[in-house]
């Protein structure tokens, strides 16, 4: 009897085993569809707000300084944005955007008039890097400018001369201006930010009031007599506020807008941030889960846009996402410097994948920010410079700009448990280049446990895999200037092709991408 009772308990641990381990493989399938969207490159974006050292110290050093320099801009800072493929880049603000008076930051450098940034820092703001040095930069990088207008403190004239100083050729009072100043030729500048957080630094005002004033600044922008059709994107709400977007849509002429914004941050809350680097598994679970609402909110905000606009001709842009935690001990608060840890390269994979696979209302996103504040891609220290594990994960997707999205379903019955709550620990998404390459990118937040994952291929005849991975020994892992190349892309050998099915061995806190041919 005790015998058959221990015979038969270890047949039962035995199944429970395999049923375990059989839960435990993730498994995503991959339907090709034939009208699937493009993932618009402009979804890589990026962000330079006149803030801390991203513009001076970041991008721009004058062209004094003994650091290699194009026209005051760091050499080694465009070669490392170029290689990661920034689309595109948005200036001058945030929250500076509505203090900003474009006229101040033209002409000789020597009679700009300073001013105090009074949103980041109490500093003086000497107008040395303006209009001119910003859009001749976005040329040196091969991104296209996204200049957000003043309309906090500005007014409906300022800016239609801006867009008509920036983008005219005929004979007017703007473009003569600018040929005074030096630059014959107009720029390329098609992305208009109308304002920003218009509900908050941008004027606290009411969705309604907003909605009126776009419709006027608007009206007025796009009669300022450039070549191109430029492309106007509303000051959109603030995480879950559906009623801002909901108003707008509402109240906005379609003829009048291409885009409209929204910002979210994963910040665990705004009075007790955390640290960047020394954070617990709490405070990491509680960051992850904030930066994975990003789904519900662009699901639920594209659900509104859809009822208003079933064509889905008025972009969504997320165009501030990222985590935001304290500065770093000894720096100004004004300045939002923090690290960058294998935390943030999860955030940025996990986001860019809900990006891609929303990419049918999606079309533009900017991280924030760029250089030397919040989640950069790049820091710098003088002359050092060092890419973060977000820049490395910017680099490695940079293989789903303008691909065509591959839809997928994953079974993602393993989680990633934290005390009574769980949150899905992969997260994915594909894409067909125009070469016919298939990429899949993955992440596994799990900061302990590796993830088993089948993904059915069978439609896409693959025959050669290859792929890179970014992953170190825990969350808290970082470069810095004594250790720039801590945390980089290596091989990735862990996919096996096996009748049609991939099978996928994702370590703890690892971001993946798969190249199959």
């Amino acid at each position: 009897m005790k015998k058959n009772l221990l015979k038969t308990l270890a047949l039962w641990l035995a199944f429970t085993a395999v049923s375990a381990q059989a839960q435990n493989t993730i498994n995503i399938t991959i339907s090709p569809a034939s009208q699937a969207p493009t993932i618009s490159k402009y979804i890589y974006s990026h962000f330079a707000e006149h803030l801390g050292h991203s513009i001076y110290g970041g991008f721009y050093v004058g062209d004094t300084s003994k650091i290699p320099n194009t026209n005051g801009i760091r050499n080694d800072v465009v070669t490392a944005l170029k290689k990661m493929k920034i689309p595109s880049l948005r200036w001058p603000g945030g929250c500076f955007a509505d203090t900003y008076h474009w006229r101040d930051g033209i002409g000789p450098k020597d009679k700009r008039p300073a001013i105090i940034n009074r949103w980041w820092g109490g500093v003086l703001e000497d107008n040395s890097f303006g209009t001119h040095d910003f859009l001749n930069m976005c040329e040196l990088l091969g991104a296209e400018p996204y200049v957000a207008g003043n309309i906090g403190s500005g007014t409906v004239q300022e800016l239609a001369d801006w867009v008509q100083y920036t983008t005219t050729d005929n004979k007017n009072p703007m473009s003569d201006l600018r040929k005074s100043n030096g630059r014959n030729q107009p720029w390329d500048v098609k992305f208009w930010g109308v304002g920003n957080e218009a509900w908050g630094c941008g004027g606290n005002m009411t969705a309604e009031y907003y909605a009126n004033e776009f419709r006027k600044y608007s009206t007025f922008m796009a009669n300022s007599g450039g070549k191109g059709k430029i492309f106007r994107i509303a000051s959109g709400a603030n995480s879950a506020d559906y009623n801002w977007t909901e108003t707008l849509m509402k109240n906005i002429p379609k003829n009048l807008i291409e885009g409209i914004a929204l910002h979210h941050y994963s910040v665990i809350s705004w009075g007790n941030k955390g640290p960047a680097v020394d954070f617990t598994e709490q405070q990491y679970f509680q960051t992850m889960r904030q930066a994975l609402l990003m789904d519900s909110l662009v699901t639920k905000h594209a659900r509104i846009m859809d009822k208003y606009d079933p064509e889905k001709r008025i972009a969504l842009v997320v165009d501030e996402w990222g985590g935001w935690y304290d500065v770093e001990k000894g720096t100004n608060p004004g300045f939002l410097y923090q690290q960058n840890t294998m935390r943030d390269a999860l955030i940025a994979g996990a986001t860019l994948n809900i990006f891609n696979n929303h990419a049918d209302r999606v079309r533009m996103a900017n991280l924030a920010q760029c250089i030397n504040v919040l989640q950069a891609v790049i820091l710098t220290d003088q002359q050092k410079m060092i890419l973060t594990p977000t820049y490395h994960v910017m680099e490695m997707y940079n293989v789903h700009q303008d691909a065509t999205l591959l839809p997928l379903s994953i079974n993602n019955d393993t989680e990633y448990a934290h005390g009574n709550e769980k949150l899905p620990a992969v997260s994915a998404s594909a894409s067909k280049d125009k070469n016919g390459l298939v990429h899949i990118t993955l992440t596994n937040i799990d900061p302990a446990h590796p993830q088993k994952i089948a993904i059915d291929v069978k439609g896409l005849q693959v025959k050669n895999i290859t792929g890179r991975i970014l992953t170190s020994a825990k969350a808290q892992d970082h470069n810095s200037f004594t250790e720039p190349d801590k945390v980089k892309p290596v091989a990735f050998k862990g996919a096996v092709l096996k009748s049609g099915n991939l099978q996928v061995s994702l370590p703890p806190v690892s971001v993946v991408v798969l190249e199959l041919n």
